[in-house]
């Protein structure tokens, strides 16, 4: 009998995590995982006090043209300051932050450029703890 394998082969690991940390307290963690053969990257956001379930099934995916990223509002504190976004190179950039209210922002090579956000890329702080206060 034979079988086939649906992945090519490929197979998804866990890569690593970025904990989110305010004045040394963390506040939540990206999980970074990475295809084998690929080495696409899928992320997932974990806020300490939330406990609901996603509303997706399987490895959250990005276009090749967007890059993983956390937006940090700059003058809100606490667990809902930050969202893992899929931001894109350049122009106006809409997400809906952690309240579930829109935002929009200007970005200028995949970092968000506004007096109220930032952002830090998640593919050049995998297995890093970032503190978000004073930024």
């Amino acid at each position: 009998m034979a079988t086939s394998d649906p992945t090519g082969g490929d197979k998804v690991v866990y890569f690593g995590v970025i904990n989110i940390n305010e004045d040394g307290r963390t506040l939540g963690s990206v999980d970074i995982w990475r295809s084998l053969l690929t080495k696409d990257m899928f992320c997932e956001e974990k806020r300490l006090g939330i406990t609901e379930i996603v509303d997706y099934i399987g490895m959250p995916k990005k276009k090749p043209e967007e890059e993983w990223a956390v937006a940090v509002n700059r003058k809100k504190k606490g667990h809902l300051r930050w969202r893992l976004v899929k931001l894109t190179k350049e122009g106006r950039f809409r997400f809906e932050d952690a309240d579930e209210k829109p935002v929009e922002v200007d970005v200028k090579n995949f970092v968000i450029a506004d007096p109220d956000w930032w952002s830090f890329s998640v593919k050049e702080n995998v297995n890093r703890n970032v503190e978000v206060e004073g930024k």
